[in-house]
């Protein structure tokens, strides 16, 4: 029997008015319904995020925002793995054993009560410090001690490979503990750094290549530009990064240090809510000096003799 059209029109409009019923509603026990707090597992069961959030709280800060993200991809076994590891890593960098101690030599020591209060207090500082004060040594030491450190790791800069080994060698030595243990450092072709360092010295060009894959430098909790004097390309771009970060994480600690430094200028440019970034001028250490002259008389006598100066350099000694 041929089939009209108007037949087909009818029919594919009482399919159109067909509504299937879902096997759920026709079953007697409820529907399960699972809110978006939860992630489902295999044996039917759900992780609560709100009693898992004082865990994560408890983890290290570049693994919050990580495992938050990674949570309904990750297994149950998988997720709960990777949170334990983060927590007891921070608890460990919590109970690390460390001696902080200063030198009275050093003239930034006595300026160590106030660098506290304003680590504390304000988020950027301005930090002038002649050469041999002490700025460089000293003030991750003073980060410590205000509390940093423990979360995320405290950031060193500095210009040259060379200056950051160095300056990491002598903060373990004060330290009083293994270099890339708790104090180490990062540079070209070289790594010296471990999970539980809480201080790392690195060349500037290191933290700047580390913002393409940490966009808010969320490995670290305070940050040290040293020597911000040379004003060379990568220190521009951190600061500019810097500053542009400044507003987006407001726990982030910022120093800039300098032996030279227009310091007004840095201070307007990192002003935030309370006004420019506070200025902190630390003097250097002097040394008495003596002049000391050739024997002229000597010299005179005798035309075809030249005087030794390595010899009068001993004496000078």
């Amino acid at each position: 029997m041929p089939i009209s059209i108007d037949d087909v029109a009818v029919g594919d409009e009482k399919a159109m008015k067909f509504r299937p019923q879902s096997p759920s509603l026709n079953s007697t026990s409820p529907p399960q319904h699972v809110s978006q707090n939860q992630v489902p597992q295999d044996d039917g069961t759900a992780i609560h995020s709100e009693a898992l959030q004082p865990l994560i709280e408890n983890a290290m800060r570049i693994d919050q925002y990580r495992l938050k993200r990674a949570q309904k991809r990750l297994s149950v076994d998988e997720y709960h793995a990777q949170l334990k590891k983060s927590v007891d890593l921070h608890a460990a960098r919590l109970a690390a054993q460390h001696c902080i101690e200063y030198s009275d030599e050093l003239p930034i020591s006595q300026y160590r009560d106030e660098l506290v209060d304003l680590i504390r207090s304000r988020q950027v500082i301005v930090v002038c410090g002649e050469t041999g004060s002490g700025k460089s040594t000293q003030l991750p030491k003073i980060l410590l001690e205000a509390g940093l450190g423990r979360k995320a790791m405290i950031g060193h800069t500095q210009p040259r490979r060379l200056a950051a080994r160095s300056i990491a060698t002598r903060l373990a030595e004060e330290l009083q503990t293994p270099l890339g243990e708790l104090v180490g450092y990062k540079v070209r072709f070289g790594d010296q750094t471990s999970e539980r360092s809480l201080i790392k010295s690195m060349t500037d060009g290191i933290l700047l290549a580390e913002t393409q894959s940490d966009r808010f430098l969320d490995a670290y909790d305070a940050i040290i530009i040293d020597e911000a004097h040379e004003r060379s390309l990568n220190i521009d771009f951190l600061l500019g990064f810097l500053r542009r970060l400044q507003g987006k994480r407001s726990d982030l600690k910022i120093i800039i240090t300098s032996a030279t430094i227009d310091a007004e200028r840095f201070s307007e440019h990192f002003s935030d809510g309370l006004g420019p970034a506070p200025i902190v001028n630390v003097e250097g250490r002097g040394f008495p000096v003596e002049m000391v002259y050739l024997p002229w008389e000597e010299v005179v006598d005798d035309e075809t003799r030249t005087p030794d100066l390595s010899q009068h350099v001993i004496k000078g000694i």
